[in-house]
């Protein structure tokens, strides 16, 4: 007897063990679609599932309305039973005998989740025996509304639609919370009847079922007569509607990076997000038309990092060759010019430049390596800020040449510029000028850690948070702890001076009309053009937002026309247009020091500088070098001639300042600025040797030079330039101590040398010669 109840209590324990066991965790393991939202919970794209169907994502908020409908047309006793409705299954029983088929399951709408999480069991006794004891142990672990939630996300509803939130999209194209009760009643009556919602079949039945439900809701008090009235009126849904794909290429991000078969809660503006959209699509009308085919932009709120707007492509249907699918935002692409600002503000923050600081622009050639402004011409000497707003190419390698391709890689990396994986001497100084590649995510999340850490020095009282350096987010982060410190990757000093100088952007004059392009909004903004016209880039930034912007072809077809100035600004500006206005930069007064500045270097000024301004510089400005361009020079009593202690005496001197650029600088530099007085002669009693009046342009010392063979076969020519202060001064040029002629006023030659080493040797009017040696690299047939 005893051991009989010992087997009795181990069966009982064993069921018992059994039954809370037995529910699977997850109880469904469907694949499902990846949807993506917007910041406000509405559709923005999603994606089939890969099993074919359109299943979204489980949600837990149910609509009111369909569940008064659901629970109203399958099981009216929901909230009451524990599970399993006895009287509702025998009524069942007595109507299928009656039938002599089945015509009722007698299923509760708990029996029916499990029924749908054991898809493809027959359906027996034994099966629908299973079903109760699960749905009761289901009953035990959810509550009511968390078991709608899963019918509802799991229910068929026609087709290859599955749950309410997909099925009010396909055939009502809106969210099941925006449905009506007559929309609401057309779902909740299909998971019974699934096949009756094909359009344009059984259409009278389907809406017979809807308006006998309608009539339920208006007896049980649910809905009024004149609701009900009305909801008989409303038409049943025709062909299904497709899914919004407002942001397919984020949607596509998010699926790679993690969230397949996930609902992603985003931090887009849907109302921009669209707007956007309609911006691209219009310049895209108008950029075919040159056989440009993509364009992509991206918005950004500066204080978070959060994506607003996410455009990766523009759109071409029926046309795979336009590789409208790629999603150029993330794409790794030449960057033309649009690197410059960084190294900018890298030679502020070490001290190594004042924004006003002179520039040499003039021909140039590093190591066989020789940069050419947009425009083709040289000023001789540009100011660092207009260097940088003109996006003037050969200041920009000097600059760069000046501070190293090292330093400048590791400022680029530690912003979070991440397709630099290659060594610094594999890009060379033409990194500055699109010799590298980056991505638009990347540079948007640059601009915007400089924006964010110029916006909180002042409220941190002059410290700085390191969390301001972070990538962009399209999913909402939580608030990382802030790291204050002392110092930062940039002072908000060169941060401010950088911005400033990219407010006034400008371009050569043949470009003058970018000035079309504004705004409201005092916004800082940078242009690049890569080589050969392949892409066009556009970044702008405000305290509040950074718009970036591509246009190309992602296939790399270079047309004519397409730079960033003429096809990536005008879209820049048309959504600032749709963004707010906000305030300029607060200046970090802390982060300056107040400092005489020679007006016509830009340099800190020396004591002979004249007219000095005072300025505000960054506070490491204060290590950059003083002027090294005024110098004194000795003149006789009429100021008209320079003289020296061998022909004159030094009391009947006069002893001016006097700025005094290099001979190839002065060369260009007075051709732009006709305010500029270039050196007195020496009179004709005194000595002049070593008054360096001659420099070579071209080629420089010790330079190797590659000279193309011609289509005939001959040997190409090669310009040598050289510049002399004095314009009208007579030059005899040698090659290897061979007379090659002479030359006056503009002093070039066209030369054909023989391959190897050569001396160049130039003599002046005065006597005063001038030497360099060149090798000659050639290639003969």
């Amino acid at each position: 007897m005893k051991s009989r109840k010992g087997i009795l209590i181990a069966v009982l324990l064993l069921l018992f063990t059994w039954f809370l066991l037995c529910l699977p965790d997850p109880l469904f393991k469907n694949k499902t679609s990846t949807v993506l939202e917007d910041s406000e919970g509405n559709l923005l794209a999603a994606q089939i599932a890969e099993d074919g169907q359109w299943r979204f994502p489980y949600n837990d908020s149910i609509p009111e309305k369909f569940k008064a409908c659901i629970v109203q047309f399958e099981d009216r006793s929901f909230y009451y039973h524990p599970g399993f409705n006895p009287l509702a299954f025998g009524r069942a029983v007595i109507q299928n005998i009656q039938a002599k088929k089945t015509v009722s399951g007698g299923s509760t709408l708990t029996m029916q989740v499990i029924r749908l999480s054991r898809k493809g069991k027959k359906r027996t006794m034994l099966e629908k025996l299973v079903e109760i004891i699960l749905s009761g142990r289901l009953e035990l672990s959810y509550s009511k509304d968390e078991i709608l939630a899963l019918y509802a996300s799991n229910a068929p509803f026609g087709s290859n639609v599955v749950g309410i939130d997909a099925a009010a999209w396909r055939y009502f194209g809106r969210g099941a919370d925006k449905l009506s009760w007559a929309e609401s009643a057309t779902l909740a009556v299909l998971p019974n009847a699934p096949s009756l919602i094909y359009p344009g079949k059984n259409q009278e039945r389907l809406k017979a079922k809807r308006n006998r439900l309608l009539d339920r809701l208006l007896k049980a008090g649910i809905i009024d007569a004149e609701t009900c009235e009305l909801g008989k009126q409303e038409p049943l849904p025709g062909k299904p509607h497709p899914i919004p794909q407002l942001a397919p290429h984020l949607l596509q991000r998010a699926a790679k990076e993690g969230h397949s078969g996930e609902r992603v809660n985003s931090t887009i503006d849907g109302h921009l997000q669209e707007r956007v959209n309609e911006v691209i699509a219009n310049h895209h009308k108008v950029l075919k038309g040159n056989e440009i085919h993509n364009a992509c932009a991206i918005v950004i709120e500066v204080s978070t990092g959060n994506v607003l707007a996410y455009v990766g492509n523009t759109s071409s249907p029926g046309k795979p060759e336009y590789n409208s699918d790629v999603d150029v935002i993330a794409a790794p692409r030449s960057t033309g010019s649009i690197l410059k600002p960084f190294l900018y503000a890298s030679m502020l923050n070490d001290g190594e430049l004042l924004p006003g600081t002179l520039i040499p622009d003039i021909p140039t050639q590093i190591a066989g390596y020789a940069p050419q402004n947009y425009n083709t011409t040289f000023d001789g000497a540009v100011p660092a800020r207009r260097a940088l707003a003109r996006s003037l190419n050969v200041p920009a390698v000097r600059m760069l040449q000046n501070y190293g391709i090292e330093k400048f890689n590791y400022n680029l990396k530690k912003l979070g510029m991440t397709t630099l994986n290659r060594t610094p001497d594999h890009y060379g100084l033409s990194i500055i000028l699109g010799g590298s590649e980056a991505k638009l995510w990347d540079l948007t999340a640059m601009y915007a850690s400089m924006a964010r850490a110029l916006n909180n020095y002042i409220p941190e009282g002059g410290k700085y948070n390191l969390k301001d350096l972070h990538p962009n987010t399209y999913t909402a982060r939580p608030e990382a702890e802030k790291e204050i410190a002392a110092a930062n990757y940039f002072d908000a000093a060169s941060i401010y001076l950088t911005f400033e100088a990219m407010v006034e952007v400008a371009r050569p004059d043949e470009d003058a009309g970018w000035r079309q392009y504004t705004s409201a909004n005092k916004v800082a903004w940078k242009t690049g053009t890569s080589f050969g016209f392949r892409d066009g880039w556009a970044i702008g930034i405000t305290p509040k937002y950074v718009v970036g912007v591509w246009v190309g072809n992602a296939d790399g077809e270079g047309r004519p026309g397409l730079t960033g100035i003429q096809t990536a600004a005008p879209i820049l500006f048309d959504i600032f247009s749709l963004l707010k206005p906000s305030k300029w930069f607060q200046v970090p007064f802390d982060e300056m020091e107040k400092v005489g500045i020679c007006r016509l270097s830009g340099c800190r000024a020396s004591d002979i500088c004249s007219p000095v301004d005072t300025v505000r510089i960054p506070k490491a400005g204060l290590r950059s070098a003083p002027c090294p361009y005024h110098h004194m020079i000795h003149l006789d009593h009429s100021g008209m001639y320079r003289v020296n202690s061998n022909c004159e005496d030094v009391g009947n001197m006069k002893h001016e300042s006097w700025f005094v650029l290099p001979p190839a600088m002065e060369w260009y530099y007075k051709s732009k600025n006709p305010s500029y007085k270039t050196l007195p002669p020496y009179r004709s009693d005194c000595e002049t040797q070593g008054s360096n009046a001659m420099e070579i342009i071209y080629p420089k010392q010790f330079s190797k030079i590659y000279v193309p063979v011609e289509i005939d076969g001959t040997m190409g020519k090669t310009i040598f330039e050289v510049a002399h202060r004095k314009s009208s001064a007579v030059i005899y040029w040698h090659l290897d101590g061979n007379y090659l002629g002479s030359t006056q006023g503009i002093h070039q030659m066209g030369l054909t040398p023989d391959e190897g080493l050569h001396t160049l040797t130039l003599v002046d009017e005065d006597g005063e010669s001038l030497a360099e040696e060149f090798e000659i690299i050639s290639r003969r047939k």
